[in-house]
Order: C-alpha cells, then structure tokens, then sequence
C-alpha cells in the first residue's frame, strides 16, 4: 500500500508532460480565435453586400412597377430575384447565386385610392457563407447571411424633392471620336485621345463632347418630365477640366443648368477632378440661408434626395487629385449624397476613381460607347426622377 501510495504521488507531482498538455488544449482555441477574427470580417462584407442588393431590388422593383414597366406580380417578383442575384454575381460563385434565388422572397401589396395605385414591396433573401477551415475545427462550417428592405412607391400625396449637380468632364480628350458615325459626312476636323488637332479626315464620328451634351439632356429630360411644374426639382452643373470652367448656381428645374453649362461647354485642357467634385459637395451641403436643404424646406419640401452625378472621360493628371477627389466622395456619401459616377471610354485608373466615387455597385456605369453613355444618363435620370420611391426600412 506504501508503495503505491509513493508512485502516485511522484505521479501527482511530475510536471515534465505539462507542456504538451497544455499546447494540446490551447491549440485548438488559438485556431478558433484566429478564424473567428476572419470569418467576423468576411460574414460582416458579406452581409453589407447582401443587404445592398435587397435594397437595390425592392426599389428597382417599385420603380419599374410604378412606371409601368412591369404590370403583374410574377413580372414584379422575377424582377426583383433577378436584381438581387446580378448584384451578388460580383461577390459570389454560381451555386451560391443559385441559393441566394431559392432562398429570395417577394412580396407585394398594392393600395388602390383615389390618387392611383401605390405598392408595398419587401425583398428578403439569404444563404450559408461558407467558414475558414480554421472554425471547422471547431465545428462550424456555414453561417447564415441574411438581409430584407421594404420600400413603397407609386401615387403619393407627399413626394420626395430633388436637388442635383452634374459634375462633366470637358477635357481635352473630349474632342475624340465615339463610334458613332455622323451620315452623311464627307470629312471633318478630327482629334486624338489627347484633343490634339490629327487634321481633316473622312468618315466623321460624333465627338465625345457632343454624345455628353446630348445625354446629359436625356437625363434632365426625365426630371422634367416627373417634374412638369419644376416644384420638387432644382439642378445646377459645373463643367471642368483641369480647373472649374463653367457653373451655374441652383434653380428650379433644368433650363437654366442647360442654357447656361450643358450646351455651351467646349472641350480642352487637362484633367483634375478635386476642384469641380468639392464645390458640388459643398453647394449640396451648405447649411442655413440659402441653402439646398433651407430652399427647398421653405417650398414645402420635407424630403429631400441630393445628388451627384460624376463624368469624366480620362484620369487625373496629378495623384494628388484621385486622393482628393475620393475625400470629397467619402464625405459627400457621409453626409447622405448619393453619387452616381461614369466612366466614358476612360482608362484603367480614372474606372477606378468613379467606381470608389460611386454610392455602390449599382451607381456606377462604365460606358464604352455613345449609346452606353445615353442609357447611362437615361437610367440615372429613371432612378432620380422616381421621386415616389422611397426606401422605408
């Protein structure tokens, strides 16, 4: 008894297996704290994207239902579906959009009264993200990522004002060709990507300039036309190349920001954005007196959406104005202004500019082609002019 008593307690007082021991039971814990750290930022981007996309397709779907543009339920619902899955092509692979389309629920009411129809439309949709290997150590494979917005629109007596500044490009390279031929033309001055004089030649093109003016009027067409009366819509533009070439101050709807910047710019000099993009931030949100904010309240306007709409055909001639520029756009989105961004025919970088300007994904265009350049403006000014949409939650 003596003895056994004895081993066990060199036994009890033995530390040379302690370490082992120890680096056995922690191991997995140092695992599990390192894919939880990576699996937290990955399930918080992946429900950002998630919860934009739900966004995007409750008011792309009350938007086409209020135009018109789709008439039934299933036309409507299918809408939304598609939306949300095109939007989460960019961040995921083709059997997840298969799930996330399983998974997305529409649902739809509509409120008919004196005024016309209105419609209720919520969007939800979900689907298992895959975790690291690290947390399937401890016995997590999936979480569940899920997002879900409602938004009305339709006939309303109460409607959400307008208040946008178009930030243009009229650069140099401005003065190049668009594939658009001009028929019949027989010859014309021509200039190359840098707006240098390359001398009369056949056949002609639409100059980038002219598609600009063109489209640029597409879009205020449409904010008239919501607008007819230019009570809920103020515009203004600033037109730029390497300085601030061209302004004109807010007005109730479109005629002054035409007549006084749209058909009067003229292409030439270099490119830099951070002058034109800062004052559009702080003529949006300048407080007090005179403000965007005050004018329209002082009209009866209690809702408001202000707007940025960024076009630039090339990239900034000076770093200094890319890191600048993307400032004032974080401010400016910061501050509630939503910033629709398009690349004209523009190399790598200034892509890349406007796609970080840009509110999301879905305010962002890359035109590449006169045509690309009017459907661009055209659905921007679709979007604004749905002045009924409002997102709710």
């Amino acid at each position: 008894m003596n003895t056994l008593h004895s081993l066990l307690d060199r036994l009890r007082r033995d530390r040379g297996g302690n370490f082992g021991i120890m680096s056995a039971i922690l191991l997995p814990v140092l695992i599990g704290t390192a894919g939880f750290a990576i699996d937290t930022m990955n399930i918080i981007a992946s429900q950002r994207q998630l919860q934009e996309a739900a966004d995007a397709g409750a008011l792309a779907t009350a938007t086409a239902l209020s135009s018109g543009k789709v008439t039934t339920d299933d036309q409507a619902k299918a809408l939304a579906k598609d939306f949300v899955t095109g939007q989460m092509a960019n961040y995921v692979d083709a059997a997840t959009i298969s799930a996330i389309k399983s998974s997305t629920s529409v649902n739809i009411t509509t409120t008919t009264s004196a005024n016309g129809k209105s419609y209720g439309i919520s969007v939800s949709a979900s689907y298992p993200l895959s975790l690291t290997p690290f947390m399937n150590v401890l016995g997590f494979k999936t979480s569940n990522i899920a997002a879900a917005s409602k938004t009305t629109s339709g006939i309303s007596q109460q409607r959400s004002a307008v208040s946008m500044t178009l930030v243009l490009d009229e650069s140099g390279s401005m003065l190049a060709n668009t594939g658009t031929q001009i028929v019949p033309t027989k010859s014309c001055q021509q200039y190359n990507t840098s707006g240098q004089s390359i001398g009369t030649k056949s056949p002609c093109y639409v100059k980038k300039i002219d598609a600009l003016k063109t489209a640029a009027n597409l879009l205020l067409d449409q904010l008239d036309k919501a607008d007819p009366q230019s009570k809920y819509v103020r515009s203004n533009a600033i037109a730029w190349s390497g300085t601030i070439q061209d302004s004109n101050t807010f007005g109730w709807g479109t005629t002054r920001t035409r007549t006084e910047v749209i058909n009067t710019m003229s292409a030439g000099g270099s490119t830099e954005s951070a002058a034109p993009m800062l004052q559009a931030y702080n003529d949006l949100n300048k407080t007090g007196g005179g403000s965007e904010s005050k004018v329209q309240a002082d009209a009866g306007n209690t809702s408001l959406t202000k707007y940025i709409v960024f076009m630039t055909d090339g990239e900034n001639n000076k770093d200094l104005s890319d890191t600048n520029t993307l400032t004032t756009c974080t401010n400016a989105k910061n501050a509630g202004i939503k910033i629709y961004s398009i690349a004209f025919m523009a190399p790598t970088r200034g892509q890349a500019l406007l796609s970080k300007c840009a509110s999301g994904p879905t305010y962002y265009f890359q035109a590449e082609s006169m045509n690309d350049l009017i459907s661009a403006f055209q659905a921007i000014g679709q979007n604004a002019a749905a002045d009924k949409t409002l997102l709710t939650q």
